[in-house]
């Protein structure tokens, strides 16, 4: 066993592999950019190194300073994570010939996979299931028009050294088709320096269902089962559970045994994922091999109950598997949902800035966390904007989704935007519920994007019988402080009305005791139980007999609640004042139609127009970079310019104006 690691990589997965380490005796080195030297993989590691600025194209990927790491703090071994070098046939390489261990496959799998057209002709050879396409290079739009009729309208175009959805479209008829083909081969060089593309078969229905694998170097291949990750928003994975709601036994069966062909016939060893597309009629077609560990790998970990770190390090040390395919058994349901710093509301926008107040679930059983940060790390657009993942398991699907729920309304995230309601959402809708999934699910379920969670009528009401507990005990704390004298405080009345947007609910709340409530609504009572004292984020209670957290912010007299992926302003008055306040105007939002708004914080990299120019709708006004991202801003009207509020090169805040209309 190795006595010293290094961590290629940062984040959240730098962290899960050194917590493995730990555990096995292990020492570790992290590696870090400047915008890491307080980073939390850097804390936990036993040793850290410095690897350059922050950009991953000057630190992380520079293979020279993270084998010179290597030999500087004597480190035998190096584990990729995923991302970075994880899948570089090069970085493989240089360790080997440093007389370092990659903790991973050979380099040939890496490169035999790495390329989709090799790897599907190898997949084809090795008996598996392969989608119907042409896997060889195209030299034209006419040539690849003419491939499509024989395949069958709709074909995908994929870049062959792609990922991400960069360089993939689909087209449904010739012309689509041609125009397709341009546009792909273009972004595949731009973004790959590789403009090859080939044509497939497009799955309509399709699901994603990928197989876990995991081989040594004595000849042992065994799977785990598989993970549905069909819920993606271009092509990125949002939510992924093990096992699969549409999955029998005989599907995962012959499923699994292909996937472990692939293996062998590459000569595979370490943990890997065989990725599979699968129809409405369940029949299923390989996709790709990541020879690598997964990002959401836990689900798998958390339904075998094995820690694939441990073993991908255990085999990169030479030893057998400890379990043969008849050993593995799936036990319950598990859930992973990724926590991204990004706003839903502004079309998933990155946001960046710092965790003001950070809180991970807590006191829930049967929830895990993955993260690389803590209260008071910084987001920044260096590096992908995941904050954590989110892990719930079940006996089964349902139980894991309620604990799903409970986790994503307890974990308390401030300083910058997320994702969480849009997960909560998601997960609450009944094609979700019913496991009718499919890659489509996103854009089919959200047309018009993400407009906020909806608010049902159970959540409407936890809403208003939390704010009115809120209050009555806030009031209740301020009569006991006021300083009056013992026997004559001042008494807190038991009628209040609730305020949530344009609604006004009487509701009459008396205690029983310290940690019992009774509130009565027109509908009837409920009843309380509670510990929540005033400053306290997280609302922990029973409603009736049902658990209840809800999150809880003051906004000045007003309550902000969170809860069910619904976020709303309630403000709790007296009788008297709620008459009052209902007499009050209501504050005109101020018109910011005349100003050019950075939808996002970042960069502002070019202006493209100067004061005095006129601009017509959808011209290019200004490009803001954020999260290695480019942004390009237009005009949604024609007008002209008055006045540049920015200057390019500024670092800009949302909603900070960088320029002004007539």
């Amino acid at each position: 066993m190795f006595d010293k690691i290094l961590i290629a990589n940062r984040g959240e997965i730098a962290c899960r592999v050194i917590r493995t380490c730990r555990r096995l005796g292990i020492k570790t080195v992290a590696v870090y950019s400047e915008a890491d030297a307080t980073a939390l993989h850097v804390e936990m590691a036993d040793e850290a190194v410095f690897v350059g600025p922050p950009p991953s194209a000057q630190s992380y990927l520079l293979i020279e300073r993270i084998v010179e790491a290597c030999k500087a703090t004597g480190a035998q071994a190096v584990h990729p994570g995923y991302g970075f070098l994880s899948e570089n046939t090069q970085f493989a390489q240089a360790l080997a010939d440093a007389g370092i261990v990659f903790i991973g496959p050979p380099a040939g799998a890496i490169a035999a996979m790495g390329d989709k057209i090799t790897s599907k002709k190898l997949a084809k050879e090795a008996g598996v299931s392969t989608v119907p396409g042409h896997m060889g290079l195209i030299e034209d739009a006419e040539e690849a028009v003419g491939l499509a009729r024989d395949i069958g309208y709709p074909v995908m175009i994929k870049a062959t050294a792609g990922g991400g959805g960069k360089g993939m479209r689909v087209a449904h008829d010739d012309q689509e088709m041609r125009d397709g083909f341009r546009a792909a081969r273009s972004e595949a060089k731009s973004s790959f320096a590789d403009d090859r593309v080939f044509i497939e078969k497009f799955i309509e229905e399709p699901r994603h269902i990928e197989i876990q694998v995991l081989a040594d170097t004595h000849g042992n291949v065994i799977h785990l089962g598989e993970r549905e990750c069909s819920i993606q928003r271009r092509h990125q994975k949002v939510i992924e559970e093990a096992p699969s709601p549409v999955m029998d036994p005989e599907t995962r069966s012959r499923m699994g045994e292909q996937a472990k062909a692939l293996a062998r016939a590459v000569d595979y060893c370490s943990a890997g994922t065989v990725e599979f597309i699968m129809d409405r009629d369940k029949s299923f077609f390989f996709l790709e091999m990541n020879t690598r560990l997964q990002v959401e790998h836990p689900v798998t970990e958390l339904v075998t109950g094995l820690d694939l770190v441990e073993q991908m390090i255990r085999v990169a040390a030479g030893e057998e598997l400890p379990l043969t395919q008849s050993d593995v058994a799936l036990d319950g349901w598990a859930l992973e949902a990724r926590v991204y710093a990004e706003d839903p509301l502004r079309g998933f926008l990155p946001s960046i800035g710092r965790l003001s107040y950070y809180r991970e679930p807590e006191a829930l059983d049967d929830v895990r966390v993955d993260s690389g940060v803590v209260e008071g790390s910084e987001i920044t657009m260096y590096y992908d904007p995941m904050i954590a993942k989110l892990c719930s398991w079940g006996r089964n699907r349902e139980d894991a989704l309620e604990t799903m729920q409970a986790a994503l309304d307890s974990y308390y995230v401030r300083g910058i935007n997320h994702n969480m309601a849009f997960l909560a959402d998601v997960m609450g809708t009944p094609r979700f519920r019913d496991g009718r999934l499919s890659t489509n699910f996103i854009p089919e379920e959200y047309p018009d994007g993400f407009q906020g969670a909806q608010m049902d009528e159970a959540v409407r009401a936890t809403l208003l019988v939390v704010s009115a507990v809120l209050q009555r005990a806030t009031a209740d704390r301020e009569a006991r402080i006021a300083g009056q004298v013992e026997g004559h405080e001042k008494g807190v009345g038991n009628d209040w009305v609730v305020l949530m947007e344009d609604e006004h609910v009487p509701v009459h709340v008396t205690r029983s005791d310290e940690a019992i409530w009774r509130v009565a609504l027109s509908e009837g009572e409920v009843q309380v139980q509670s510990s929540w004292k005033p400053g306290e984020p997280l609302f922990h209670g029973r409603i009736s007999g049902r658990n209840v957290i809800v999150q809880v912010d003051r906004r000045g007299a007003r309550w902000l609640l969170t809860h069910g992926g619904t976020s709303r302003q309630l403000l709790v008055l007296r009788p008297h004042a709620a008459k009052l306040a209902a007499l009050m105007p209501k504050k005109q939002p101020p018109d910011l139609s005349k100003y050019l708004l950075s939808p996002m914080p970042g960069l502002l990299v070019q202006l493209l127009v100067e004061e005095g120019m006129p601009v017509k709708a959808g011209e290019e006004l200004a490009i803001v970079e954020a999260m290695k991202m480019e942004n390009v801003l237009r005009a949604e009207q024609d007008g002209k310019v008055v006045k540049l509020h920015a200057e390019p090169g500024s670092n800009l805040a949302v909603d900070q104006a960088i320029l002004e209309f007539e």
